[in-house]
């Protein structure tokens, strides 16, 4: 993560908000047959993700599924991002192009959810964006046939990760004037990227 503190989040609970908020995340394990990444959703074992674990599932076929139980994962959780030009700023000529971004690094060790800890992750990543999506009518469970769900179910797998660490960097050019960090602002809107730019409006 980067090391100058103005782009530090403000504790490691900011920082498990934020990645159970994004809720996707690639999913990095040294494995046996060598270092592997797998990409899943994630969200919070329990009803905060500082109860002290993620869970997370991915398909069953997928070649990192047999290798995860027990083994140390990174879980990098990557947000909005997009390249800074000088020419954004009130003089480009004392600048350097940069690059602004927000991440989350999740470090623990993954175990096999039983089946009933794998519904629970399902329900909870309903629970936590389907009213971002559709307020008016989420989706549950309970809209399912259950038949079909259990059928469905069989093709993935759960995993659990204890956090032992959490790392994370909120670049949003906090250490810039603010007429230098509006001119971004404005650049990067203008050139489509209004999640970054939106982002660093809010920071």
């Amino acid at each position: 993560m980067h090391p100058n503190k103005a782009f530090r989040f403000d504790s490691d609970a900011a920082m498990l908000d934020w990645a159970v908020e994004r809720g996707f995340a690639h999913v990095l394990a040294a494995t046996v047959d060598g270092p592997m990444v797998a990409h899943a959703p994630i969200a919070p074992a329990g009803d905060k993700p500082d109860n002290g674990a993620v869970r997370f599932h991915i398909a069953r076929a997928n070649r990192i599924a047999p290798l995860l139980d027990g083994a140390r994962v990174v879980l990098s959780i990557a947000g909005p991002d997009g390249y800074i030009t000088p020419n954004w700023y009130v003089d480009p000529s004392k600048q350097v192009p940069t690059w602004n971004y927000v991440a989350v690094e999740i470090e623990g060790t993954a175990r096999v959810l039983d089946e009933d800890g794998l519904i629970e992750q399902l329900d909870t990543l309903a629970a936590i964006h389907e009213p971002r999506v559709i307020p008016e009518n989420p989706w549950t469970r309970a809209k399912m046939d259950d038949g079909r769900f259990r059928a469905m179910l069989r093709a993935i797998i759960g995993f659990e990760v204890t956090i032992e660490a959490v790392r994370g960097t909120n670049k949003l050019s906090q250490n810039k004037s603010e007429t230098d960090r509006n001119g971004a602002i404005d650049g990067l809107a203008d050139t489509g990227n209004i999640a970054l730019a939106d982002l660093m409006r809010n920071a």
